[in-house]
C-alpha cells in the first residue's frame, strides 16, 4: 500500500454521507488504512476502514483524545469543558468512575414505565393523521424528553435545542457551531448553578453535583458543564438516528419488516442489525497518535490525526458475510456502533431501551407502516448518520 499517496474525499460531493459503502468498499479493496483529506480539514488524516484494525485502534490508548497534548484546541472543550470523549486515563478514569456512580443501570432500567409512557402519549398525538415525519413526531422527541428530565432540565425550547444540538454535531458553518457551543455553554452554567443553590432533587446532574468518590474527590465546577454537554448532546442524537435509521431499514426491507411482525422476539436482534447496518454514528470521535506508530502497515507519525470509520467498519465482509444486507437474524456480535475499549458509549443501555420501545410500539400500533416519499437530506458532516426527515404513512 502506498502510505503517501493522499485521497482528497472532499472530491466525491455528497456521496460519503448519502451513500458511503460504495466508496469504503472501494477503500478497503486497497487496504484498511488509508491516507485522506477530509472535507473540511486543512491537514491530512488517517482513515481506517477494515474491522480488525477499526475494532484495535479504538481500544489503542496510543491514539489518544486530549488535544491539549499536541497543543490543539477543540471548540466545545475550550468553551465548555473537559469530558469523557476529551480525556485519556487517568483523568478519563476518574471522571468515568464519578459519572458511573450516578448514571447506573438501576437508574436507567427506573425509566422504563416513563419511556413507554411517553412513547405512547407521542403516538396518540401522531397517529390519528394518518402520515407523519417520524423524525420530528417520534424518533427525536423521545428521546430528547427522556435525557432533559433524566438530567433535570427544565422543559426548554425543544425547537430550538435541536437546532443547536445539529450546529453541534453537524455543523453548517464554522460561525454557526460555534454560536451554537457558546449558547449551550452559557444555558448549562446557568443550569448547574441553580442546581446547586435550589438543594437536592432527584436528577442526574444533581445528582453528578453531589457525587463524591471514596478519597472525597468531585467534579469541578468545569468538568460538571463538560459531561452535562456530552450527556445532552449523546443521549439523544444517537437515539434519534438509531431509531429514524433503524425505521428506514425496515421500511426499505419488506420481508425482513414481515419477519419482524409476525415474531417480536426478533426485536432485540433487529435492533443490533439496525445499530451495524446503519449506525447512528458515521465516524468514532477525534484522534491523535500521541506517539508513533503502525496500523496495517501504515507508519503513523506522533501528532497525526486518526479517523475510524464505524460505518466502514460495519460493512466489511471479512466480519460480516454479504455486509450490505439487511438481515434481523443476523449473528452482530462484536459491532462497533457503540464503540470499543475504555470509551465504549456509557448510555448504550438507554438506547437500546428507547429503541426498543419506541420500535414495539410503533409496530404494534401502526400496521401498513410504510414511506410516504423521499426521506429527508442525510444530516452533514462525517461523525452523526441520520436523515432530516423521514416521512411515513399507514
Amino acid at each position: 500500500m502506498d502510505t503517501q499517496h493522499v485521497v482528497d474525499l472532499g472530491d466525491l460531493g455528497d456521496r460519503l454521507i448519502r451513500d458511503p459503502h460504495p466508496v469504503y468498499a472501494r477503500l478497503r479493496e486497497q487496504g484498511p488504512v488509508h491516507r485522506v483529506r477530509l472535507p473540511g480539514w486543512d491537514d491530512p488524516a488517517w482513515l481506517i476502514v477494515g474491522y480488525d484494525e477499526a475494532r484495535a485502534a479504538l481500544a489503542d490508548l496510543r491514539l489518544a483524545k486530549d488535544t491539549s497534548k499536541i497543543g490543539v484546541t477543540v471548540l466545545d472543550q475550550e468553551m465548555i469543558g473537559k469530558h469523557l470523549l476529551a480525556t485519556d486515563p487517568p483523568q478519563h478514569t476518574r471522571l468515568r468512575g464519578l459519572v458511573t456512580r450516578a448514571f447506573t443501570m438501576r437508574r436507567v432500567e427506573q425509566l422504563r414505565p416513563r419511556i413507554q409512557q411517553i412513547t405512547d402519549e407521542l403516538l396518540d398525538e401522531m397517529l390519528p393523521a394518518g402520515r407523519a415525519d417520524l423524525i420530528g413526531s417520534l424518533a427525536y422527541p423521545l428521546p430528547i424528553t427522556v435525557i432533559c428530565e433524566l438530567l433535570g432540565v427544565p422543559a426548554m425550547d425543544r425547537a430550538e435545542f435541536r437546532t443547536l444540538s445539529n450546529e453541534v454535531v453537524a455543523p453548517t458553518s464554522e460561525q454557526t457551531e460555534y454560536e451554537a457551543v457558546v449558547r449551550l455553554g452559557a444555558y448549562l452554567t446557568e443550569l448547574i448553578e441553580d442546581k446547586g443553590r435550589s438543594g437536592p432533587t432527584d436528577d442526574l446532574l444533581s445528582d453528578l453535583i453531589r457525587t463524591t468518590a471514596e478519597d472525597g474527590d468531585r467534579l469541578s465546577a468545569q468538568e460538571l458543564r463538560g459531561m452535562a454537554f456530552l450527556l445532552l448532546i449523546a443521549g439523544h442524537e444517537t437515539t434519534v438516528n438509531l431509531i429514524g435509521n433503524g425505521v428506514h431499514a425496515l421500511l426499505t426491507h419488506p420481508d425482513q419488516l414481515a419477519a419482524l411482525r409476525s415474531d417480536m422476539s426478533l426485536l432485540d436482534g433487529a435492533i443490533e442489525e439496525m445499530l451495524r447496518y446503519d449506525g447512528p454514528v458515521h465516524t468514532a470521535t477525534y484522534r491523535f497518535a500521541a506517539e508513533s506508530l503502525e496500523i496495517a502497515g501504515a507508519a503513523i507519525g506522533r501528532g497525526d490525526h486518526v479517523v475510524i470509520s464505524l460505518t466502514a467498519a460495519a460493512h466489511d465482509d471479512e466480519r460480516y458475510a454479504d455486509p450490505h444486507r439487511f438481515d434481523i437474524r443476523r449473528d452482530t456480535r462484536g459491532h462497533l456502533a457503540f464503540g470499543h475499549g475504555i470509551h465504549y458509549c456509557l448510555g448504550a443501555p438507554l438506547a437500546r431501551l428507547e429503541a426498543r420501545t419506541a420500535l414495539a410500539t410503533l409496530l404494534n400500533r401502526a400496521p401498513g407502516l410504510t414511506l410516504d416519499g423521499t426521506p429527508g437530506a442525510w444530516l452533514p458532516g462525517l461523525l452523526i448518520r441520520g436523515m432530516r426527515s423521514l416521512p411515513v404513512r399507514w
